[in-house]
């Protein structure tokens, strides 16, 4: 029965030591992922009303581990089974970032996405802020799960040699790490002004001030990195999973260059296709 018991504690050690390496790993292949998460997310979740903040990004959270529990069953049996089906689900969700990413684009330069959002909360009501709120976190949880999807799909690519149990237990703790790192510090950020008055009320009067000053540049500076970070990841998506692809790169200027430059001029295509879909489908209405 002791020795029994000694080569079980034995196995679970090895086990143990082997997530940990290969979790150790799969994190550092989904950094820059995570760096992109982070962006997009921080932007998706700013905007709120300031008692709500906190609320939001919860519901938010909430959402990412629906997705995650979704995405992580699917991905062992797809890597199991139908590993072939994974690069179309790919393509499909950068393409989405793409649309998301020039729309927001066009946006800017229409001078339309701010101004409709202050307007929207100016005009809110009690009755309908909490609407408002529901698209804005609906619209925040799918673009949650088309990352979530590139983060399951790297960190399981980088343990696939491994035990099923390996598998399972690196991939998931990425998966997890995601969400609660990312949305913790989503939750740092939309909550440093609060962190400076309670500075300035300890008497640490210039951190204070540094933090509530800070604040809008750290809105303004995330809202920019988030547009970049989902056309960066959908032009990557699209060169890694389209065969031949990457044949269409200049070749004198670096590859992160390339997959920005397609993912904008892809990213504007499926916004004017999208757009002349809805234009004919809302004459189709009327006729």
């Amino acid at each position: 029965m002791a020795s029994g018991l000694f080569l079980l504690l034995d196995d679970i050690a090895v086990l143990a030591d082997d997530v940990a390496v290969t979790t150790k790993i799969a994190t550092q292949k989904t950094a820059g992922i995570l760096g992109d998460d982070l962006a997009v997310n921080a932007e998706k979740a700013l905007g709120f009303a300031q008692e709500r903040e906190l609320k939001v990004v919860w519901a938010i959270i909430k959402g990412s581990l629906k997705n995650k529990a979704i995405i992580l069953p699917v991905a062992f049996l797809l890597s199991a089974f139908a590993a072939f089906v994974i690069p179309y689900i790919l393509i499909l969700g950068g393409l989405y970032l793409l649309y998301e990413g020039a729309e927001k684009i066009e946006e800017y330069f229409h001078q339309k996405s701010h101004t409709q959002h202050k307007e929207e909360i100016k005009q809110s009501t009690s009755e309908n802020i909490l609407d408002i709120e529901k698209e804005k976190i609906k619209s925040a949880v799918f673009t949650d799960f088309i990352l979530s999807i590139e983060i399951v799909v790297i960190a399981l690519g980088t343990v696939l040699d491994k035990s099923l149990p390996i598998q399972i237990f690196s991939t998931c703790f990425v998966a997890l790490a995601a969400t609660f790192g990312v949305y913790g510090i989503v939750a740092l950020i939309i909550r440093m002004d609060n962190i400076g008055f309670w500075l300035i009320e300890k008497k640490s009067i210039a951190v204070g001030n540094f933090l509530i000053s800070l604040m809008p540049k750290v809105i303004k500076f995330l809202s920019v990195i988030g547009t970049f970070a989902m056309i960066l990841v959908g032009g990557g998506i699209l060169s890694h999973n389209i065969p031949n692809f990457h044949h269409l790169f200049i070749q004198t200027i670096p590859v992160i260059v390339n997959q920005i430059i397609l993912g904008i001029v892809v990213g504007f295509l499926v916004l004017i296709v999208v757009k002349q879909s809805k234009k004919i489908y809302r004459v189709s209405l009327c006729l």
